[in-house]
Order: C-alpha cells, then structure tokens, then sequence
C-alpha cells in the first residue's frame, strides 16, 4: 500500500476493532458472570427458604388442612409462590400466586424433598424481556414449572410487587425495582433484544471515531504530500521552491528546516556562479598579459628580458593573490566551520602588518579588550587587505588604530589620506568584484579585497563600514563585538 494517508487510517480502524471486539468478549464475560452469581445467590435463598418451611410445616400425619394453612401462611410471609405434594406426589395445597402463574405461562420452581417423604416447591425467577409493545399492566413475574416449557420470568410489572402479588414482608424488605437497573441504554428498533444494547454502542462508536479519523489523518498526510512534491520539485532545479510551513506539530518544523536549507543552498549555488563568472572574467587580463610576455620573450634581446621577467613574475603573483582569494571568499560563503575560540592579540597582529606597510600604529582603551577570541589567521588577512588598499590608493599616509569601547567591543581602523570614496559608493566598494573606476586601470587588483573583508568581519560577529576622514581621505573600520560572557563556575564536586 503505497499512500501513508491509509495505512495511517487503516491502523486506526484496526486498532478501534480490536478494541471493540474486546469490549464485547469482556462484556459477554460480565454478563455470564453476572448470571451465574444471581443464580447462585437465587439458589441459595431458595434452599434456605425451603429449609425454612420445612421446619415451621406441620408434619406429615397432620390434617391436609392444617398443613395447606401453614403453607399459604407462609407463602405470604415469604412473598413466594409455594406448592406441597404428599408422599405419593400429589397436591396438598399450593398459594394462589403459584396456582396462577403454573396456569398461565408456566413456573420454574425448584423441588425440595422433606425428610417425611413430602415435597416442596418454590418458584425461582429467570430474566425475560416483554415485547416493546407490551402494555403497560402486563405482569413482569411469570414462573413456570420444572417440566412445563414454554415461559420465562421478567423481574417486574407495573401493578404488582416483587414475587408476588402480596405487600412486602418482613423477610423481604422493601427493594428498589430491579426493572431501572435493567433498562436499555438505547431504544432497540425491530424487537433487538436488549443484549445487543451495548455491542450496538459499542459499533456506533466505532464507525464515529473512524469516521473522525479520516480526515484528520487525511490532512497531516496532505501536507507530507505538498513537501514530498516541494522536495522533488527543489531537486528537479527549482531553487526558488519553498513549501507550506504554517502549523506548529512535526510537519510544520520539517518544513520550516527544508525552506531554511532550500535557501542555503540557493545562496550557495547562487554565489558560486557569480564567483566563477567573475573569476573567470578577472582571470583574463594576467593570462592575456602572461601569454604575451611569453610570446615575446625570446624575440627581446638579453638587456630587456629582465624587464619582462618581472613583468611575467608580477602577473603570476596577481594570478596567485586571485585564486587564493578566490578560494577564501567560496569557504566564508560556503559557511565552512571556522575556529573562532583561539585568544588572538589585536594590537599585535595590527603592529606586524603595519610594519609591512611603513604605517603609523596607535591603541587606545583597555589593554584587557584588545586580546579576544577569534581566528588570527582570517584577522591577519582583514587587516592585511585594508593595509594593502591603504597602500595602494592612500597617498603615503597611513595609520592603523586599535580602539577598544567601554562596552567591551574593539575597532580596528585603517585611515588613508587618498582621494577617499564617494558617498554613493561606500557600500558599493564591499561588493565582490568592484572597484572604484580607473583604479583597476591604474593600480592593478582584483576587487576581492574589501568583500573579503566584511566577510571575515561577520564571521567574527561584527561588521565593516567606509566613513570620510578630517582633513581628506577615508577611514575604514572594522567593529568587533564585546566578547561572550564566562560559563559560570561548576558547583564544587
């Protein structure tokens, strides 16, 4: 079976018939149970009557009178119908009740034998039901003989008190009607018998709670639907999929997972064509000036090779800065695991690169802001790039500031006295691949400088901004932020 919706629903419906199917062997039982132990309580009350009245009848050589006094004296007493039989089984007296009941439907008596050879009978009760349209004043107690067929007794009617037709006796006591307890939970139609009662519940219940499931089961498996053809559609090329993600249960937090890696994965494809469309493109000017040098090479006389061999070495050290940028910048994209725990030095590392550049250092702050925890390797290279810009555009002056803030967080500041950066273009100069214009013409790189820059600088946390210097140039700056706070001390052991 191929659709989930139905194994889902399938297994409930399973599941409510097994459930079913016990309750009704589990009711059975009860009943069973129920019956046998009346039975037996009935039996027992009997016996005990029996032996009752066999004590308090006369005996057996007494007047047939005196004896069928007794015996209807104590058929009141008792409230059952009682019968007498002499030796030879013939009828010394029965009580009026027993006479009326053995005549209509017959009565279910149990026979005591006395110890003079006499016998007794009393009436028990078994349970019947009266039609459903019975009237009303129809009797519910109905007996019937041993080894007559036919009756059955009901527990009560409407005129008449229980087992007899006699206000209640002191043997008995005044009962609440047994009919209440014995009246079925729901109207039966066609004459169902009232045992059917609760297993037609039972089945009610069952088709409503399957009936209900289906469309709940119906729903959830709608929705694994949607994502199962949002998924094929994303893997079939479409980058810009995204699928339902409203619901708060299991269904919802996987689509909400697949939309967040849908976009991941529509940010990385996205940026790796961009990059190699632009790397490509980048790459042509040093290989076309590679093959030319290489081409004239040996045509030149020894006194200009020289010449061209730097210009050769220049552009391989160009090809080499591109591609590894080009590398650094797919990792810091890619989201590729950087270790950021190591303590890194900030003023130290700004004074070394500094120094590659002849720039002018300065700190200001706490001395115990300015070692963080970072990646020293991706810092080296954010300052070493804003240097080496500097260098490049900032006409000889340059100045490198580690600031640390009261609130924890440091600035790392490269200032230039250059043409500085339009307004318009200050965000623009963090973009892969853009430059200023002219100054690829005049100065040579690839654009990458700067957009590897902010990347390391988010990375960290923190971000990048261009902003005009005082007295001409520009200043860039590199905020990092306040460091996390220390895991609190563990308890001591």
């Amino acid at each position: 079976m191929k659709s989930l919706y139905l194994r889902i629903w399938l297994t409930v419906v399973a599941a409510l018939a097994l459930f079913a199917l016990v309750s009704g062997w589990m009711w059975q039982q009860h009943v069973e149970q129920e019956r046998a132990r009346l039975e037996a309580a009935a039996g027992e009350r009997l016996a005990a009557w029996a032996e009752l009245v066999q004590r308090a009848l006369p005996s057996a050589d007494a007047p047939l009178v005196e004896q069928a006094e007794a015996l209807l004296d104590w058929s009141a007493r008792l409230q059952v119908p009682l019968a007498l039989d002499d030796r030879r089984g013939l009828r010394i007296a029965a009580s009026d009740s027993y006479i009326r009941r053995e005549s209509g439907r017959g009565v279910a008596a149990t026979a005591v034998r006395l110890d003079d050879g006499r016998t007794l009978w009393l009436a028990r009760r078994t349970i019947r039901r009266m039609p459903a349209d019975a009237p009303p004043s129809d009797e519910i107690l109905a007996w019937r003989n041993a080894n007559g067929g036919g009756g059955v007794m009901m527990l009560r009617s409407q005129r008449g008190p229980l087992l007899g037709d006699h206000p209640p006796g002191p043997a008995l006591g005044d009962r609440p009607p047994p009919s209440s307890v014995l009246q079925p939970l729901l109207p039966l139609p066609f004459g169902l018998p009232g045992a059917v009662g609760p297993l037609l519940l039972v089945a009610l219940l069952f088709v409503a709670v399957a009936a209900g499931a289906y469309p709940v089961v119906r729903r959830l498996t709608r929705r694994l639907e949607a994502l199962k053809q949002g998924v094929q559609a994303f893997g079939a090329g479409d980058l810009a999929q995204r699928v339902d993600a409203s619901g708060k249960d299991e269904v919802a937090a996987v689509a909400v997972t697949f939309n967040q890696a849908a976009e991941r994965i529509e940010a990385l494809v996205r940026s790796h064509q961009t990059l190699l469309a632009n790397a490509s493109h980048e790459l042509r000017s040093p290989l076309a000036r590679l093959k030319m040098a290489v081409a004239m090479y040996a045509e030149l006389p020894e006194a200009q090779r020289a010449g061209l061999k730097r210009e050769i070495d220049t552009n391989v050290a160009e090809l080499d800065a591109l591609v590894e940028e080009v590398l650094l910048a797919s990792r810091l994209e890619g989201g590729a695991a950087l270790d950021l725990r190591d303590p890194v030095d900030l003023l130290g590392i700004a004074a070394e690169e500094a120094a590659r550049v002849d720039a002018e250092v300065e700190a200001r702050g706490g001395q115990q802001h300015l070692v963080r925890p970072g990646n020293d390797r991706l810092l080296r290279r954010a300052l070493r790039n804003l240097l080496e810009n500097a260098r490049r555009y900032g006409g000889g002056e340059i100045r490198a500031q580690v600031v640390a803030d009261a609130d924890g967080a440091v600035q790392l500041r490269v200032c230039d006295r250059g043409a500085g950066v339009p307004a318009e273009l200050r965000e623009r100069i963090f973009e892969p691949y853009f430059r200023l214009p002219g100054h690829a013409e005049r100065e040579g790189g690839v654009g990458l400088g700067l957009s590897l820059v902010r990347q390391i600088a988010e990375a960290h946390g923190g971000s990048v901004r261009c902003e005009p210097r005082e007295g001409g140039g520009s200043c860039f700056v590199i905020r990092l932020p306040p460091p996390p706070p220390p895991p609190p001390p563990l308890p001591p052991a």
